[in-house]
Formats: structure tokens, sequence, C-alpha cells
């Protein structure tokens, strides 16, 4: 393995930053040397850095770079389960399967993402009404637990410790492989059609005829107050054999530096949402598309996240239950525009009705995420005014974007922490695998 290293790492909103000491395994044999050799700094597991926060950080601590676990061991093609180690990521397996006719079961809006990190964020997709979470499509995870047994769980073998995992952050131990099950398309292509929505009843409205379609998904405006409150592009896809035009691809670009702090803000922001509402004329466009721009269209532009500038971005992602008069998705929309900041980028859309224990986000009702330059202090109390709004509706935050909430808030809307503690206490009772976001929330044994 190579040598620890200090060094200082963020998530993909460049907020926070820590220090740590970093080292890189290249096999399970040396995740297991580095646990019985950790310095009782406590340990954690870093994949592609793409959660938001400091959910992937441990400041202070020892922190295991997992990309170069990424081996792919088997794959049954009757059966489309294909078993890969913890840092194998998803473009690994859209790239190698899809020209194979075979899929990942659910993705993000990014490809940059580890098999381990979807299973410790529990990630869901445009898909989620119909299939669930990753966890959903996962068996035999090989967790490196803190006395040093390896313990296969999914839902049927240790399902107690599965389950405190799935969605877990990373604190119930180290995953080493699993197995996911891969799901049979018959081209590399997405039928899209793009409604172009007046405001928020007509998302809602549109939503619920979305029936035909796998997966859904609606870019909305979150500058515009009155009549036009929650208009946006609604995007519903699935997929088809029917290929695109000749010479559809998608342009890479790149932000090859920071952008200035004051690039992004109220001005320019409610600019760019006039314009991306207005670039599409029509009410309904069909197209035939490539599944890169329609699941990670963002991913065209290496470094997006330096367009917020050095101070980096946070993102606030809620579920709400579902209420017909939309109030708690509104009061969010209308606290966010009165406070003169503003969202670059929101998506909306409505979780199905799975739902799984502890620390997992998606609740059936509807999900809204909001990405907002780092404005310090104005920021943070726009979240906090946002977080009691979410909670007055039985709502949470998604803990994998989240960079800030507070223990008490963060207790109120999960009601279930205490029991995650219990079992994660069971499997670590030295508190070996810590965070810096389970330190904040006092989910680390050393800051109860």
């Amino acid at each position: 393995m190579s040598t620890w290293a200090e060094q200082s790492l963020h998530g993909w909103g460049h907020y926070p930053v820590h220090g740590a000491l970093v080292a890189r395994p290249e096999s399970p044999a040396e995740v297991a040397q580095a646990l019985r050799e950790h310095q009782g700094r406590g340990l954690l597991a870093y994949g592609l850095g793409r959660s938001y926060g400091d959910a992937p950080l441990l400041e202070g601590g020892q922190v295991l770079r997992t990309e170069r676990l990424d081996r792919m061991l088997s794959f049954d093609d009757s059966t489309g389960w294909a078993r890969i180690e913890a840092g194998v990521t998803v473009e690994d397996l859209a790239r190698t399967f899809a020209p194979r006719g075979w899929f990942p079961p659910v993705v993000p809006g990014t490809w940059y993402v580890t098999a381990a990190g979807a299973l410790a964020n529990d990630i869901h997709g445009k898909n989620h009404h119909l299939d669930g979470t990753w966890a959903d499509h996962v068996r035999r995870v090989e967790l490196l637990t803190a006395s040093g047994e390896v313990v296969v769980c999914d839902a049927e073998r240790e399902p107690d410790l599965f389950w405190a995992t799935v969605g877990g952050l990373g604190l119930t131990g180290l995953i080493l492989s699993m197995e996911v099950r891969m799901v049979p398309i018959p081209g590399p292509y997405i039928e899209v059609e793009t409604v172009k929505v007046r405001d928020l009843d007509h998302f809602f409205q549109v939503s619920a005829e979305s029936g035909g379609y796998s997966h859904t998904v609606s870019w909305i405006d979150t500058t515009t107050r009155g009549r036009g409150m929650g208009r946006g592009h609604f995007m519903r896809g699935r997929w088809t054999a029917e290929r695109p035009p000749a010479g559809l691809h998608l342009p890479r670009l790149t932000v090859p530096f920071d952008a200035p702090n004051a690039l992004l803000n109220r001005a320019t922001i409610t600019l760019f949402n006039e314009a991306y509402y207005q670039r599409q004329r029509a009410a309904r466009v069909r197209a035939i598309t490539g599944y890169e721009p329609f699941f990670f269209p963002l991913d065209a532009v290496d470094g997006w996240n330096r367009a917020y500038g050095p101070r980096g971005f946070l993102q606030y992602q809620l579920v709400v239950p579902h209420d017909p008069e939309r109030r708690a998705i509104r009061a969010v929309m209308e606290a966010v525009t009165r406070s003169g900041m503003a969202s670059f980028l929101a998506v909306i859309k409505e979780f199905g009705d799975r739902i799984h224990p502890h620390l997992s986000f998606p609740r059936p009702g509807v999900t809204l995420a909001m990405d907002f330059p780092n404005r310090g202090r104005p920021l943070l109390d726009l979240f906090d005014r946002l977080d009691r709004i979410v909670l007055d509706a039985g709502g949470r935050l998604y803990l994998g974007k989240d960079a800030r909430l507070s223990r008490d808030t963060f207790r109120a809307m999960y009601p279930e922490w205490e029991g995650w503690r219990a079992l994660r206490d069971t499997w670590d009772p030295e508190g070996v695998f810590r965070s810096s976001l389970g330190r904040r929330l006092g989910l680390c044994k050393e800051d109860r």
C-alpha cells in the first residue's frame, strides 16, 4: 500500500475543506492492513468525493481513497448480476455493459460515483418511482468491520448490518465488494419528451400523466415569484432501440480554474434561469438521445463546480410528504426568492413509495435540490429557515449533500438515528469508523 500522507480533502461543493492522513490501497488485503495499523484517529473511506459536504471527510483522521479498488470480478449474463469491487464506478458499469445490452439499475446525476459510495449514500435516480434506490439491486456486500472480520451482508444475510450500511455514510465499516443487478435495455438510447411547465401546479399535473415513462425529472426556476413560480422543463424518458440522428454527440467542456466568487450572483443566475426556460419554445419536444446527455448532462463540463468560485457552493436537497396544496414546496421557494439569493441549478421530482430504514433519504413525496454559491452566514441563515419549513412538514434533508445541518434538527428529521447508532455500536464498539459529518451530528462515539 502507498504510504500515508497529509492531504486536504473536500467534497464536490468545495466546502468545507478538511485535512487528513490519506492512503490509497490497491487491494482488499491492503484495506485490511490499514485497519490493523490505524492509529486511533478514526478511519473513513473516500471514493471520488462526489458527496457535496463533509460526509466523505474526517478532519485530522485517516482516510482511505478507494478509487484503485476498481476490479470487475464476474458477470452472469443470464441474470445480470455483476460482482464488483468498491471502487468500480457507475461510468465503468455503463461503458462496459451498455454496448452489451445492460445498464446500472439506478444512476444519480453524475456517473463519477463508486459502487461503495452509491450504497453508503443509498443513491436514487430518475426512476425511483419504479425501481427504488441502489440498495434495492444489491446483494452479497462484503464489509470489513472494526474487528477485522469480513462480513457478507444483504437483505437476507445479516440484514441489520446491511440496512445500517445502506445510507450509513461509511460509518459501519469498509465496503470491499458487492453484487449489483444490471438491468436489460433494448439499446443505449433514450426516447425523451420535454414538456415546458408553466408553474408548480402544471409540474404536478405533468408528473401525474407520466406513468408510461421509466425516468422523470424536472429542472425548475427558483427565481420567479407569483403566477410563474415553479415553471421549468419536465423531462421524461424511456429506453429505446431507436437511434438518434447521425452525428449526435455530447461536446466536452472544461472549467479550467475557479471563477470569481461574484460571477454567480442574483442577477446572473436570474438571467440564466430566464434564458434556460425560454430556450424551448414549443410546449412539448420529443427527441432520441444517447444515455449520457439524458442521465449525466453536467458531466459534459469537467470541473463544473469550479464555476462557483473558490468559496464553493452548498446544495440543499429536501423531501417532504405529498400535500395537495404543495404548501411546503411553495414556502421553500418563496423563502428562497425573498432571501435575495438564488439557486443556479434546481431539480424537482416525485419519489416512489419505497422506504428503507435508518439513514436512507428517500421517502414518498416531493424532492427538491438547489445549488447555491457559498455566501457565508446569509446563506446558512436561509438554510436554517428552510430547515424549519421542511421539519414542520415532516420532511428531511439528504445527508450526502449536507454540510451544516444542526444535531438537533437532524435528530428530529431522522428519528431512526438512535436505533441506527445502537446497531452501529454493536459492530464498532470502539468507534473506529468516523467522519466529519458523523462528529457534527453526534453519530460518532467520541462526540456524544
